[in-house]
This record gives C-alpha cells, sequence and structure tokens, in this order.
C-alpha cells in the first residue's frame, strides 16, 4: 500500500517544557486518497502534529515523508504537495478574497495561464463568487472557513492537512464544510484532519485517538467500535434524578455518563450481561413507576470509543 504521509517514532519537546513531551513517539500512515482523522483532548498534540507534517516546524526527534519527502531535510519539495489550513483564522483580514487568493497563488508561483481558471474553480467550488470584492476580516465564520479551504487548495495539492477546520463555526456551515472536504478527498486528495467532533470522526476512512503525544489506537470506525470491551444500553424516563439513582445502583453497569435527556450506559458484552442488566432496570423502574421512554440497546459510537478510551488512561495516570 502506497502512504502519502506516514510519521515515524516523532517527538516534539519545547523548551518550556520540564516534563511530558507534546508528542512522544508519534507513528502513522496515511494511504493515499484516504481521509484520516486525528481525535485527542486539548494538550493532545494534534496540532504540533499537524505543523511538523506541513513543514511550519521541525520534529526533536523521528521523522516524517510528504508524498515520499522528507519534511525536515527536504521541506521545500515536500511544501509543493501540502495544503495546510491552520486552526486559527490565518489570511490577510485588509485584503479581499480575490487578493487573497492571488495572494497564495503567488506564493505558490502558479501560472498565469493557469491562476485565472484555477481561482474561478475555487471561487465556484466554495461558493465565494458574489463576495471576492469584500475583505477578508468582514467574512462571517463560516466563509472564513471557506476562504482558508480555497486558499489551501489554490495550488491543487495531492495532501491536505487541516487543524480543526469546523471549530467555531454554525452547523450548517459545518456541514457545508464536510461535504466539500468529502469532494476533495473524492477527487484523490489525500487529508489529514484534526476535529473535536467524534460525529466527524465517523465520516473519516481511519481514525487515530491521539492522548498525550501519542496515538493510542487507530483503525476504521467500525474497527474501534467493535474493540469495545462493552455494550451500550440507552434509556430516557422521567423523573430524571430517580433514572440516576436507579442507574448507578444496578449491578453490571460498567460506567455511565448523560447524554442530552438520556443516559448511555456501558455494559460487558459477556454473554446475557446486556439482557439481565435491561431486565433489572426495567423491573427497577416499573417499581419506582418512572415514567420510561427508552430502554433499548443501541450501537457503540466514535465517542463512546473516545471517552473510553481517554478515561482508562487517566486513571493510570
Amino acid at each position: 500500500m502506497e502512504f502519502v504521509i506516514e510519521a515515524r517514532d516523532i517527538y516534539k519537546k519545547f523548551p518550556s517544557q520540564k516534563t511530558l513531551p507534546a508528542v512522544a513517539g508519534l507513528s502513522l500512515a496515511v494511504p493515499k486518497g484516504q481521509l484520516y482523522s486525528l481525535v485527542g483532548p486539548d494538550g493532545a498534540g494534534k496540532t504540533t502534529t499537524l505543523r511538523i507534517l506541513a513543514t511550519v516546524m521541525e520534529q526533536t526527534s523521528g521523522s516524517a515523508y510528504v508524498m515520499g519527502y522528507d519534511v525536515r531535510s527536504e521541506p521545500e519539495k515536500a511544501r509543493r504537495h501540502i495544503g495546510y489550513m491552520p486552526q486559527n483564522f490565518s489570511l490577510y483580514p485588509d485584503l479581499s478574497v480575490l487578493e487573497n487568493l492571488n495572494f497564495f497563488a503567488d506564493i505558490h508561483r502558479i501560472p498565469a495561464e493557469r491562476r485565472k481558471t484555477r481561482i474561478a474553480e475555487m471561487l465556484g467550488f466554495t461558493r465565494l463568487e458574489q463576495f471576492v470584492t469584500r475583505r477578508a476580516g468582514a467574512l462571517s465564520g463560516g466563509m472564513k472557513k471557506k476562504l482558508a479551504l480555497a486558499c489551501a487548495l489554490v495550488h491543487d495539492p495531492a495532501v491536505l492537512l487541516l487543524d480543526e477546520p469546523s471549530t467555531g463555526v454554525d452547523p450548517v456551515s459545518r456541514r457545508e464544510l464536510w461535504v466539500m472536504l468529502a469532494d476533495v478527498v473524492q477527487q484523490g486528495v489525500t487529508t489529514l484532519v484534526s476535529t473535536p467532533y467524534m460525529d466527524e470522526a465517523e465520516r473519516c476512512h481511519q481514525v487515530g485517538i491521539l492522548y498525550a503525544g501519542r496515538i493510542l489506537v487507530s483503525g476504521t470506525p467500525a474497527e474501534l467500535t467493535a474493540r469495545l470491551p462493552f455494550e451500550i444500553i440507552e434509556v430516557k424516563a422521567k423523573p430524571r434524578k430517580a433514572m440516576r439513582q436507579i442507574v448507578s445502583e444496578v449491578e453490571g453497569i460498567r460506567e455511565w455518563r448523560p447524554v442530552g435527556d438520556r443516559l448511555r450506559l456501558a455494559v460487558a458484552n459477556h454473554n446475557g450481561d446486556v439482557e439481565r442488566v435491561m431486565e433489572l432496570l426495567s423491573g427497577r423502574f416499573q417499581e419506582a413507576a418512572l415514567d420510561v421512554r427508552l430502554l433499548r440497546r443501541t450501537k457503540p459510537s466514535m465517542e463512546d470509543v473516545f471517552v473510553h478510551l481517554v478515561e482508562e488512561q487517566r486513571s493510570l495516570q
């Protein structure tokens, strides 16, 4: 399998860090044309990893390659193939949409005969044609993200690196941005994205869960949920206080957490355990005369995987 992005035992320690490094032995490999997401809590090392791969900073040790080029010894060659969209708005707020696109076209030395066509393609792709004269600083949050994506793609890169691209935008803009990313990947662009949103991770071909600078597990969303040592029961009943009290007392529930107005219960997936816990809950709810709206088995999600792994790591510290 051809890997377009590779990291091998990457370490990054900043001078201000006295103990743990920001990235601690991270390795990953992303095949051509895949959408790979890095998920992890704040401070896990997502941004540092992307900056190293984007040739913005150098690793302390280890090696990384993009399109076969070493990002430390051949940064210029690697950079030609990379579109990078940092988390914070990095465009020029006093320049217009069109001026920003032209500026990035200049940086990437796009030939004049290709530039006009490519910029028109990016404006159409991001639906920014009507806003070419608007200053970037006057755009809405969602439109700023679209412009940043257009600037990252203007030189037609083979690799796209995105650091939490949908953070801070409304749900409609977030959905639109991911529709665009799906189109980019369909065109064959290998994409590595960091995200704090588990529903976004579920849209990716592969997911790496990052904690304390290293990847705990990686695989497809289906593979990661299948590895969980428990199944999920979803419960919704009133009064909520009584529901929570009963759930906390029933034997066999490993852990539970609220999600909106319901609870997600983790129950060991041994033979009959889930059915036994559901029977116990049903009986206790009936005794307490609770108004039960929901009591069912449900599919585990990437959020269940993420919460389980992070809490497991924290318990070991």
